[in-house]
């Protein structure tokens, strides 16, 4: 850590300096404010002591008010041997850390460095934190679409306005919620999410606002509303479309106001939480039919985004194949399998109607029901993928178990007949033990092929 003291007077400097290279530091002084500037400049320091009264074009404060602006990183704890409440007070609006009086002690310094160098370590600590967070909800995609929703959001996501998201479905609006919310001011605070799809509607003014203690029966303790959970972070009410319209009178209250209360209470809160909202309903046709309130809608959409389907960014489809093929083989522990250009080529001309979420949970049922590392267009059929002439239509396939019995037969039968029924060598060929692929046939009623071809 390296440390710069400031300060007129030659034996605080000497004494200090000595004292602090003794415990391992990296220490420098200058005699003035103009020379202490110029050092700050020249060796950046993580922490500064920087005497208040000296003499010279710069005070201390004068220093300050001038370092802190341009070395944002840097650490300072005033010193001085006649300093006053005001301007400790006064030194503290502007920044510094602490403020230490002499004739200085070497336990309390030692102390202040330990703290600054612990709360340093957080701080880097939260930041790789984040990066880590950011780069796990990062936007995957180069179509013209989804470039220039990851630029709305750069530019949006350090304003406190409010947003509307809509788009289908499984387009990932949620993803793009957490996206504005993280690269905003607010990253450090919570993002609590709301689903008014999921709530019964006599309960969701409870879940937003909280409920005072009493105000139900049983209730003998306040319950806390997502608006207090979400408290200097951003609240994401997603399927707001599907939200009571006594409730929407409430939040365009808190909207205009910022303060509400909870049910059952008299007491306004004042709050300060961003609000995004998202709908995969058409929300001015709810407002055209009177189901949605219309001034809630306009003071929603101050920052529009329309989301786009997986089928207008087809140009996606392999680059979001390998990332989620990349993220389920790391977290499965699983070898990385590769699609061969046939097989990206048919999933290029599926519709996906239920888009990103869709592709995300198809790419997963491949690499849990297909046994080799390389997928090709039957391993899509295998999997579940409906379209060609290979496939069933999906009023056919009945459930999930009953869609993997039936491609999991036919791709058996298809594997034996490959080998011409050398049950050791399509064993070995499709990566199972020969006895449990015996089970297999024998489940599926498939031995008459294996006999009928053994040579």
């Amino acid at each position: 850590m390296k440390i710069l003291i400031i300060d007129d007077e030659a034996p605080i400097r000497d004494v200090l300096s000595a004292s602090l290279m003794d415990e391992g530091y990296n220490v420098q002084s200058a005699e003035d404010g103009e020379r202490g500037l110029a050092a700050l400049r020249q060796f950046q320091p993580d922490i500064v002591f920087l005497d208040i009264w000296m003499p010279g074009n710069f005070d201390g404060i004068q220093v300050l008010q001038k370092a802190r602006e341009m070395f944002p990183a840097t650490e300072f704890i005033m010193i001085s041997g006649h300093g006053t409440i005001e301007t400790a007070v006064k030194a503290t609006k502007l920044g510094a850390w602490d403020f230490v009086e002499k004739p200085l002690s070497m336990d309390k310094i030692s102390i202040i460095i330990q703290n600054v160098s612990q709360y340093r370590q957080e701080k880097e600590e939260k930041s790789a934190l984040l990066n880590k967070l950011r780069r796990s909800i990062a936007l995957i995609g180069e179509a013209p679409s989804i470039v220039q929703i990851k630029q709305v959001i750069s530019r949006v996501a350090p304003t406190p306005s409010w947003i509307l998201l809509t788009g289908e479905p499984g387009t990932g609006k949620e993803l793009v919620a957490q996206n504005i919310h993280y690269m905003s001011p607010r990253a450090s605070r919570p993002f609590v999410d709301l689903n008014c799809a999921s709530i019964p509607e006599d309960l969701l003014e409870g879940e937003i606002f909280g409920i005072e203690k009493g105000a139900l029966p049983g209730l003998e303790k306040t319950k806390r509303g997502k608006l207090d959970l979400a408290q200097g972070g951003t609240l994401f009410i997603e399927d707001i479309s599907e939200m009571n319209q006594p409730t929407q009178t409430k939040l365009l209250r808190y909207l205009q106001e910022k303060k509400y209360q909870r049910v059952g209470g008299m007491e306004f809160i004042e709050n300060d939480v961003r609000v995004i909202a998202s709908s995969s309903k058409d929300l001015q046709k709810e407002v055209a039919e009177k189901r949605f309130r219309q001034d809630l809608y306009d003071r929603l959409n101050v920052i529009p985004f329309e989301i786009p389907t997986l089928r207008e960014r087809p140009e996606d489809i392999a680059i979001l194949v390998s990332y989620f093929s990349d993220q389920f083989s790391r977290e499965s522990g699983m070898p990385k399998k590769i699609f061969s250009e046939k097989a990206l080529e048919t999933m290029h001309g599926y519709a996906w109607p239920g888009n990103v979420r869709e592709l995300k949970n198809f790419v997963e049922r491949v690499y849990i029901l297909t046994p080799g590392e390389y997928v090709d267009v039957h391993d899509l059929y295998f999997a579940g993928l409906i379209g060609g002439e290979e496939a069933s239509s999906a009023e056919d396939l009945g459930t999930f178990r009953e869609a993997r019995s039936k491609f999991e037969r036919e791709y058996l039968v298809k594997k034996i007949q490959e080998h011409n029924g050398n049950i050791s060598k399509t064993a070995e060929a499709i990566g199972l033990e020969r006895s449990y692929l015996h089970r297999k046939i024998k489940a599926y009623g498939i031995e008459g092929i294996e006999r009928s071809e053994l040579k």
